[in-house]
């Protein structure tokens, strides 16, 4: 099941408000629900299909008016797989400042391909440019033992601006969930690879070092979408690949 398909009325929605951005949509706590959180401090809330919100902000454990134990019990019951989660996208997703040169340090995934080959994958570049209609052109290199492969593939627009299909990969939703535009994102995949269903999380990042913030907005997202730290892999530096020679602007 797609992400985002019908029947299933839980989210997972990230929390924007360390960069000034709220809630946006259908999923939208309520003015006061919003309030349980206010300041700087980013996390996410997940709505349950009773109509009720559980909470969570990086640092401190949940906030619900329902007692502990049977908000314990609730979640065991009721967390969605990764194929079924809900998950909302940057809001206000501007595809113009999205553009430009991004480096792939981070991927984290339940693929069987990708978990068997993890330990020996290198960082790999995604230079990303607007086009019409909301879509992206995405040009990607991929550093290999023997030299640099290269992939050209359209993002097309899903719905909403930053939620994409991508036809040529197999990459049945990607969403960009998180971004500052000036030095990371973490993008969402569901993709199908030979036959297989799977979610892969990605985070970018201008440079080739992650920022602090940006490895806690990867971290603090991944397992929302039930991946766990022993699916990740960390990108070893390649010169590979042309794109590897310059930072973004």
């Amino acid at each position: 099941m797609t992400p985002g398909a019908g029947g299933d009325t839980r989210a997972i929605v990230p929390n924007n408000e360390q960069r000034g951005a709220g809630f946006s949509g259908a999923e939208t706590p309520s003015a006061a629900q919003a309030a349980r959180w206010p300041g700087p401090t980013a996390g996410w809330a997940i709505k349950l299909p009773t109509g009720g919100w559980w909470t969570h902000r990086r640092g401190q454990g949940a906030r619900t008016g329902m007692g502990a134990t049977l908000l314990s019990c609730v979640l065991l019951l009721l967390w969605p797989s990764s194929a079924r989660a809900d998950v909302l996208v940057q809001p206000d997703f501007d595809a113009n400042k999205f553009s430009g040169l991004w480096y792939v340090v981070s991927m984290v995934s339940d693929c069987k391909v990708f978990l068997g080959k993890k330990d020996h994958l290198l960082m790999s570049t995604r230079d990303i440019k607007a086009s019409a209609g909301g879509n992206l052109s995405v040009h990607m290199e991929f550093p290999r033992e023997d030299g640099c492969n290269q992939v050209d593939a359209e993002y097309l627009r899903v719905g909403s601006q930053g939620h994409f299909r991508v036809p040529a990969l197999g990459y049945l939703d990607v969403r960009v969930v998180d971004t500052d535009y000036s030095s990371f994102a973490v993008v969402y995949i569901y993709k199908e690879l030979e036959g297989a269903l799977s979610a892969m999380v990605q985070l970018y990042s201008r440079t080739r070092e992650a920022s602090p913030q940006a490895l806690e907005a990867f971290q603090d997202f991944y397992p929302t979408v039930g991946l766990s730290a022993d699916m990740v892999a960390m990108l070893p530096k390649s010169d590979a690949c042309s794109l590897g020679d310059r930072d973004a602007p």
